[in-house]
């Protein structure tokens, strides 16, 4: 997937002429991160940028489905009003119209970035993973099935505009990209869930020919199950740690939180442990911020732990 963003900036920046263009991708949070960048030498890079989703709002997002190229000329210009004809029954809708005026707060967001010009891509994703949603033969699209995945965002350090049909060459391009990063992400999905199935079947087979610890102090262990920096097994009163952890007196007060607060459950997932109303939060610190836990039985526990994102992210 690196590869294919990488390989995509290129062609876009050779084929616009904008100074710098990126590979804006959207997490689960729905945060942005900047994921490839091709630029002029003397620009800073933004590469491993990450922003927050207010950046984009979910309005901008789903006309992003709708009209999936967006160019601004120059966002200095003066907007000029539209005049309808006085027999309309209804407003004109710009929605769909290359000439419609970016709003203030965005012409002054990329004033501050430095950026005069932009043209922004939509990259759109099959959103249920089937095969049918991404092709373009038969019926027409159903853009309810689809997921917008990311941008790829032009900027230009002046007034620049590109005619349509070079516009229309780059949406095609986009759907080539969404296409390929489609069945890419699907192989990844299926590579991960392999991954996953053949360490659980090794867990298991500790946990059937040896003692439960040693999930937690042979390898493969339980963190190669979930993406997280830190794991344990809090097992007959004892606990094993391996990553960034809480110490044993810190695990033993979250067990008894979850005693006393979610006693009737099989298991909890939480981004922070704070929000999740855990009253010893703070002394975890950054280190330990979310947290995912299995109950083996109503006295044993099996934890995994993130840290505290902006510890990781720029």
């Amino acid at each position: 997937i690196k590869l294919l963003c990488d390989t995509v900036v290129d062609h876009v920046r050779e084929l616009t002429g904008y100074d710098r263009v990126m590979v804006y991708r959207f997490h689960e949070d729905e945060h942005g991160e900047v994921v490839a960048e091709s630029r002029r030498d003397d620009l800073e890079p933004y590469l491993g940028l990450h922003y927050p989703a207010t950046d984009i709002p979910q309005a901008s997002r789903f006309l992003f489905k709708q009209n999936r190229v967006r160019m601004i000329v120059d966002c200095n210009a003066t907007p000029v009003r539209v005049i309808q004809d006085e027999r309309l029954m209804q407003p004109l809708c710009l929605v769909g119209s290359t000439l419609r005026a970016p709003h203030d707060c965005h012409a002054q967001y990329m004033a501050n970035m430095g950026s005069i010009a932009s043209l922004a891509l939509a990259v759109v994703i099959n959103s249920s993973g089937d095969d049918g949603g991404g092709g373009g033969g038969g019926g027409g699209i159903n853009r309810n099935a689809m997921k917008l995945w990311g941008l790829v965002v032009c900027h230009h350090t002046s007034p620049r505009s590109i005619p349509f049909p070079l516009r229309y060459a780059c949406e095609f391009l986009m759907q080539a990209f969404g296409l390929q990063l489609n069945m890419e992400l699907q192989l990844a999905a299926q590579l991960s869930e392999k991954h996953i199935l053949r360490t659980q079947t090794l867990l298991c087979d500790m946990l059937l020919r040896e003692s439960p610890t040693g999930i937690v102090t042979q390898s493969p262990s339980i963190m190669d199950l979930v993406k997280c920096d830190g794991a344990g097994l809090y097992y007959q009163g004892k606990y094993w740690p391996v990553g960034v952890s809480p110490t044993e007196a810190q695990i033993k007060d979250i067990v008894e939180w979850l005693l006393a607060c979610h006693g009737d459950s099989t298991g909890l997932s939480t981004d922070s442990l704070a929000d999740a109303g855990y009253p010893g939060a703070a002394a975890l610190g950054d280190a330990v911020c979310g947290m995912a836990v299995a109950y083996i039985t109503t006295r044993d526990f099996l934890f995994w732990f993130r840290s505290h994102t902006a510890k990781e992210i720029k």
